[in-house]
C-alpha cells in the first residue's frame, strides 16, 4: 500500500516567495515521489536509481566506460557532424531571438536541425542543463562564452559538471550559486511557473 502521495502543487506547500525556499520545496516534492514511484521491486533495474533518502544516485546515469563518448558539440556514437558554420548559425539565431524559441531559429537557420536538437546544443554552448532562468535570454558569442564560463566555475565549486554542463543539486546550492553571481532580476523570478515535471528534468520549454 502506497504512503499518501505528495500534494499536486508543492508551490502550494512554500511558505513565502522566496526563490530558495520555492526551490527547495519543489525538490522535496520531487524527492517524495521517488521515494514512492522509482523504485519498483518487481523491476531489479530500478534498484539503485535512487539514494535512500530519495536524491539520485548519479553513478546509475553514467554512461558505462566503453560506451561511445560525445565531444565537446555533443555529436559522437553515429551522430551527424555539426559544423563550425551551424554553430554560428546558432548563436546568430540566439542573438536574433533568444534562447527558448529554437522553433524560430531551427525554420529560420537551421532547417536540418529539430528544436530540441538546438535545445541539446544551446545547453553545451550555454553550459547549464536547466536553462529555465535563461529564456528569451540573447547574446552574441562573446557573451555565451563568458556565460559558459561562469557556469563552469559554479560546476567546478560543487563538482556539479555533468556530461558538459552545469546540472542543479538537490541541497539548491548551485541555484543559490547562480543567483548570488548574477542577481538580476531575470534570475531573480525562479520560474513560479514551472512544473514540477520541469523542474525535476531540469529543462525549458521550447516554442
Amino acid at each position: 500500500m502506497l504512503a499518501d502521495t505528495p500534494s499536486a502543487d508543492p508551490s502550494a506547500m512554500a511558505t513565502s516567495n522566496d526563490p530558495t525556499e520555492l526551490f527547495r520545496t519543489k525538490q522535496e516534492w520531487v524527492r517524495q515521489m521517488r521515494l514512492q514511484f522509482c523504485v519498483r521491486p518487481e523491476f531489479e533495474v530500478t534498484r539503485n536509481i535512487i539514494h535512500p533518502d530519495g536524491t539520485l544516485n548519479q553513478d546509475y546515469f553514467r554512461p558505462p566506460k566503453d560506451a561511445p563518448r560525445p565531444d565537446a558539440d555533443g555529436h559522437g556514437g553515429g551522430a551527424r557532424k555539426w559544423t563550425d558554420r551551424e554553430r554560428s548559425l546558432l548563436i546568430q539565431g540566439i542573438s536574433t531571438h533568444g534562447i527558448g524559441h529554437f522553433r524560430a531559429i531551427s525554420e529560420e537557420l537551421l532547417p536540418g536541425w529539430s528544436p530540441n536538437d538546438l535545445r541539446i546544443k544551446t545547453i553545451r554552448l550555454i553550459g547549464r542543463q536547466n536553462m529555465q532562468l535563461y529564456k528569451d535570454w540573447k547574446g552574441d558569442e562573446a557573451a555565451i562564452l563568458r556565460e559558459n564560463a561562469r557556469n563552469r566555475e559554479i560546476a567546478q565549486r560543487f563538482d556539479m559538471w555533468k556530461n558538459g554542463c552545469l546540472v542543479y543539486d538537490d541541497d539548491g546550492q548551485v541555484l543559490q550559486a547562480i543567483l548570488a553571481s548574477e542577481p538580476s532580476a531575470a534570475t531573480a523570478a525562479v520560474a513560479e511557473d514551472e512544473t514540477p515535471a520541469e523542474k525535476a528534468e531540469d529543462d525549458i520549454e521550447i516554442d
